[in-house]
């Protein structure tokens, strides 16, 4: 059965847990061909089980995406496989939380380089193959914290979370004449390892503040980038698509 990206080709930077692992495997399920970019080689793992699962083809590629050698690396290496690169997601990201007056500055720069640079190097190493096509969707993930939210502890992640709303509009415009389409997510809380660090209780009241009453998980994250991501959403561009079950309501 043809899926809804049958015949695309996707490269997905932090695919390696969470959301982006999430999005990976929705996206093999419609029939996308996968560049899986992450620093940890246990992806390749995740690789092998989406290919014998789906019968899609997949390949990893070591990246950090705070280096552009490395994104333009993984772009390159994905060309050369596929032929094209129809989709990217922007996924990688990094969160540490701390009181401002006490964070340093690599804190500071812990998550401008990832969330921040990361985005822009990913997007200048890919958008020159969309570009030479003119095709392309583009879809950056930024956070319900920093573009309507924030909490204590919280202002390097929500500062390069607000900076992609920023990126993805000048992008979107940009880019709109060469058929592409730029557009972000903002999740509200998705039950992800970068939970770790929170209670039962914690997400107990997480889930009663959200009107839906419960968390996100990554994989329902992932059903609004296949729809961004399709032939259906070609007039939508330079978006802002919060998915937070109600919470900033």
């Amino acid at each position: 059965m043809m899926g809804k990206l049958s015949g695309k080709t996707a490269l997905i930077t932090g695919a390696s847990k969470g959301i982006g692992e999430g999005i990976a495997r929705v996206y093999a399920r419609e029939g996308a061909n996968l560049v899986l970019c992450a620093r940890g080689s246990q992806t390749e793992q995740l690789c092998e089980a989406l290919r014998e699962e789906y019968g899609i083809e997949a390949i990893f590629v070591q990246t950090d995406v705070s280096d552009m050698q490395a994104c333009v690396h993984a772009a390159d290496e994905a060309a050369a496989h596929f032929g094209q690169i129809d989709i990217l997601v922007s996924n990688a990201g990094v969160c540490r939380l701390g009181g401002f007056l006490e964070a340093s500055e690599e804190d500071r720069d812990y998550h401008l380089d990832v969330n921040v640079k990361g985005a822009w190097n990913i997007c200048h190493a890919v958008l020159p193959y969309m570009k030479e096509r003119q095709y392309g969707r583009v879809i950056i993930m930024s956070s319900v914290t920093g573009y309507m939210v924030a909490d204590p502890g919280e202002a390097g992640y929500a500062m390069s979370k607000a900076a992609l709303i920023g990126l993805t509009k000048a992008l979107a415009k940009e880019e709109g004449p060469s058929g592409i389409t730029v557009n972000c997510v903002a999740p509200g809380v998705v039950e992800t390892d970068m939970m770790a660090g929170f209670t039962a209780e914690d997400k107990a009241a997480l889930a009663e503040e959200t009107p839906v009453g419960r968390l996100a998980a990554p994989e329902e994250i992932a059903q609004t980038l296949v729809f961004l991501a399709g032939e259906n959403a070609g007039y939508i561009t330079g978006q802002v698509i919060g998915q937070n079950g109600g919470l900033v309501i």
